[in-house]
């Protein structure tokens, strides 16, 4: 089995908590959230459409879809509101110093 290979997310400073962001990747697009200083990431392709989580609003701790306003649980990617109904992917965040990577 192969090892897990880091993914450079973003710098701690450049996502306040509450705030999500895409990250453009050839292999997919990641999102990546900020909920009161600790990160998460999941696929940023909400599963129902094909709109940008990361572009999406962080409420409590789920993120909205903005095409159809569905949402996930950000730590699970369960589906949360209608009309999503099947999970997205989510990754594993380590921070290293002021570095945020997905683990792949």
């Amino acid at each position: 089995m192969a090892e897990p290979s880091l993914f450079f997310l973003c710098k701690t400073d450049d996502l306040a908590p509450g705030e999500a962001r895409r990250i453009v990747r050839d292999d997919g697009d990641i999102a990546v959230y900020n909920l009161d200083g600790t990160f998460y990431a999941t696929e940023d392709r909400c599963s129902h459409g094909l709109s940008s989580l990361g572009e999406g609003e962080i409420v409590g701790d789920e993120i909205e879809c903005s095409m159809h306003f569905g949402s996930f649980h950000i730590a699970t990617g369960e589906p949360r509101q209608p009309p999503c109904s099947v999970p997205i992917r989510t990754y594993k965040v380590e921070v290293r110093g002021d570095d945020v990577f997905a683990v792949l």
